[in-house]
């Protein structure tokens, strides 16, 4: 089924290439159905090539999507116009008090950085705490999955020697929960990150439980019992993005 976003977000164009169902707002509203609204933090100085890998993922559901794409109100991206961001963009300020089915919390190239450190990290924060009563799920992915179990639960990252990147697999230890149903038992996910969480962290704190793993222990996939998801690497990527 579709997905509604502005007919000029140069995303449509690529995704329409590729035959994926997208439709502008003009004629998703002439549509009599509810669609599915998500909202995407994207803090990826690659704006445009993160916004095609995740609108391509979303494009398998069966439902009409309704993409609201926004950034910290705080920070001033360097690598992204401000024309394009005012054209495509929303500020956080401007949708905190709408409600949303999901949101997507995009990676970051922030590792060597202390949280605290982040110009924009206040308002992360306050991100999310209001995605706990305005989100029904999130999903946090790599640097924003370290962020967010660190804000949320006191885990701490550890750096690695080298970074871990290129394309590794991992077990399913969860295959009946619903958004672990479309993987096989054993999966390959591309990861690009120079920090970890450990295994042990995540086994001792109540209400989480690690849904995937690699042979050498490395955490792929972390649920809670809030409707948060933490994904550390990136099941969004292209062929070649590593």
């Amino acid at each position: 089924m579709p997905i509604k976003i502005p007919e000029t977000l140069p995303a449509f164009t690529e995704l329409a290439k590729e035959n994926i169902f997208v439709i502008s707002e003009e004629r998703a509203f002439r549509q009599d159905i509810r669609p599915l609204r998500i909202a995407i933090l994207n803090l990826m100085p690659t704006k445009t090539s993160t916004e095609i890998q995740i609108l391509r993922m979303l494009s398998n559901t069966p439902l009409q999507i309704d993409i609201t794409l926004f950034i910290p109100s705080t920070h001033e991206s360097k690598n992204t116009s401000h024309e394009y961001l005012e054209k495509f963009y929303e500020r956080f300020e401007d949708i905190k008090d709408q409600c949303f089915d999901g949101l997507i919390i995009t990676g970051a190239p922030l590792e060597h950085i202390e949280y605290e450190d982040v110009d924009y990290w206040d308002e992360l924060c306050r991100i999310f705490d209001w995605a706990d009563t305005h989100v029904f799920s999130t999903l946090y992915i790599c640097w924003a999955s370290l962020a967010g179990l660190y804000y949320h639960y006191g885990i701490q990252k550890h750096p690695l020697h080298e970074k871990r990147s290129g394309i590794f697999t991992y077990n399913n230890l969860q295959p009946t929960e619903p958004i672990m149903r479309g993987l096989d038992d054993i999966f390959r996910m591309p990861q690009s990150r120079h920090a970890t969480v450990c295994k042990s962290d995540i086994e001792n704190t109540p209400g989480l439980r690690i849904a995937a793993e690699s042979d050498d222990e490395d955490v792929g996939i972390v649920l809670s019992d809030k409707g948060r998801i933490f994904i550390t690497g990136h099941l969004e990527y292209d062929r070649g993005t590593l």
